[in-house]
C-alpha cells in the first residue's frame, strides 16, 4: 500500500490513525475467520481471509483492504476483542 494514502487514513467512527496489520496479528485474525469466530461490527460473519488489513492505533478494529482498496466502512469494521490470540503489541 502507498505511503502517502496510508499516511491520510483513518478509522471513520473513532478518527484514529490506521497502519498495517502486522503478520502476527494477520495470523491470529485469520484464524479465527478460519474457525467461524469472527463477525464484523454490522453482525455478519466473515469467511475469506485476508491477505492484507489496517488496524486502528488502539488495535481494537481491523479494515480489510481487497485489491489494494482499503473498505473503511464503519460497519464493515472487525473488533478484535472477538479474537482470542490478537496481539495488543
Amino acid at each position: 500500500m502507498d505511503r502517502k494514502l496510508l499516511d491520510l487514513l483513518v478509522s471513520p467512527d473513532t478518527r484514529q490513525p490506521l497502519s498495517l496489520l502486522d503478520g502476527k496479528g494477520l495470523e491470529a485474525l485469520n484464524r479465527a475467520i478460519a474457525a467461524g469466530s469472527v463477525n464484523r461490527a454490522d453482525g455478519n460473519p466473515l469467511a475469506q481471509p485476508l491477505r492484507e488489513a489496517l488496524v486502528t492505533r488502539d488495535r481494537k478494529q481491523v479494515f480489510r483492504v481487497d485489491d489494494g482498496i482499503p473498505v473503511l466502512l464503519a460497519e464493515e469494521a472487525i473488533p478484535t476483542a472477538q479474537i482470542a490470540d490478537f496481539p495488543t503489541a
